[in-house]
């Protein structure tokens, strides 16, 4: 053990030290510790945030959609080979869709709604995990058809799995009139799925492709594929080749695009963290100077003994910078638990909710990750050595002479 660690455990283990040394280190200690587990919880929260809105989006829509210019797409039958020929690389799954924004009604309830007309054997993994009543059922029957909605929407219009609502949807998108008439359709509640974000529980409803095609009168054509990715770097590079190649009347928009104020918000949530990390940090450099100015005031005498018996300045310094990697060391420690414990305790007991027409989902995301713990904890602990070099530096110019006069 070299001398200035032994000197330095010697201080940090004393008994005899000032009382009032070891509350200011504990001060000291738990500043570090909030501030280091409060910038954990926050880029936790964030990236938890990110990362369910994300993955809420692409499970109900898609990593590119493409939709018409005008009011449809030829027949999906056509387009379908040429689509997987040229993204056969890269697309999970291409799946056709009709939608349209229409009324449904049960009883004296009516809401508007978009219904969206998808393929039972598709890939809607998210649906089916997000199901809490009924099944996924969207087969086509010769009886009254299928559907599946949000729980908010289920609420609003009083209706529970069995239970049958009604359809209004403009014909030709034209004002309904003696020679116009809407079109009706009466469908039947199989499934009621709850995603925590309102803009698919309260405004989406989900029925079979054919149903959807003959409740707007597309025949045998589609409105729109959504295209899911195995590669989430290739969004906008395949959404410029598929606009370039397609043309019109395809209109390719990616994720970022679809959504573009989400994303634009999670940004914007991102950029007050360098000002936290920021502030975070001074109150441990100024949390770390405080507690080592005050134990050197206190170890004036102990450094004027240890100068005259021969320690050096490098020596004197190396003293105290261990005892700000101790202050440094316990409060990151702390500092981890902490953050760990209010993550675990958030990601799987949901002790914190908030409004989903807000904030997109039920309660607060976490996602725990060793990346984020660690990179604050390395950046932590080096600002705090760095910022120890002041005291210690004071320190190391302590007379003995001087010292040993007036102890």
């Amino acid at each position: 053990m070299s001398f200035p660690l032994f000197i330095s455990r010697k201080y940090i283990l004393s008994k005899k030290d000032s009382r009032f040394i070891t509350f200011i280190s504990a001060i000291s200690i738990t500043g570090i510790a909030l501030g280091v587990a409060t910038l954990i919880v926050a880029l936790s929260i964030l990236r938890g945030f990110e990362q369910t809105i994300t993955d809420k989006i692409i499970d109900f829509d898609s990593h590119i959609q493409i939709s018409s210019y005008t009011n449809a797409l030829p027949s999906y039958a056509s387009t379908m080979p040429v689509l997987e020929n040229r993204l056969s690389p890269y697309a999970v799954s291409i799946n056709p869709f009709a939608s349209k924004l229409a009324i449904i009604g049960s009883k004296n309830v009516k809401e508007g709604v978009n219904i969206k007309g998808i393929l039972p054997h598709d890939s809607w993994d998210g649906i089916r995990k997000d199901i809490i009543s009924g099944s996924f059922n969207l087969a086509d029957t010769t009886t009254v058809p299928s559907m599946i909605i949000g729980k908010k929407l289920a609420d609003k219009l009083l209706v529970k799995v069995g239970d049958k609502v009604t359809v209004f949807a403009l014909s030709n998108d034209q004002i309904p009139s003696p020679q116009n008439m809407p079109n009706i359709e009466q469908f039947v509640i199989t499934g009621i799925f709850e995603s925590g974000m309102a803009a698919y529980d309260d405004l989406n409803a989900y029925v079979n492709l054919k149903a959807a095609q003959d409740l707007c009168n597309l025949g045998d054509h589609v409105t729109g594929y959504d295209i899911k990715l195995n590669n989430v770097s290739k969004i906008d590079s395949l959404t410029n080749f598929l606009s370039d190649f397609l043309g019109y009347p395809f209109a390719v928009r990616s994720i970022y695009q679809l959504h573009r104020n989400i994303f634009t918000w999670i940004d914007l949530q991102k950029k007050p963290i360098p000002i936290i990390l920021g502030l975070i940090i001074i109150v441990a450099v100024f949390n770390i100077i405080g507690t080592l100015l005050m134990i050197v005031l206190e170890k004036t005498n102990a450094v004027g003994i240890l100068k005259s018996l021969g320690a050096t300045g490098k020596q004197i310094v190396s003293i105290f910078i261990f005892q700000g990697m101790y202050l440094a060391v316990t409060g990151i420690l702390i500092g981890n638990i902490i953050a760990f414990t209010l993550t675990y305790l958030q990601l799987h007991y949901r002790i914190i909710s908030i409004p989903s027409s807000v904030y997109f989902m039920s309660t607060v995301p976490i996602n725990i990750s060793a990346g984020v713990f660690i990179i604050v904890s390395v950046v932590t602990f080096i600002l705090c050595i760095i910022a120890s070099f002041i005291p210690s530096y004071i320190a190391s110019k302590i007379q003995p002479v001087s010292t040993l006069r007036f102890s």
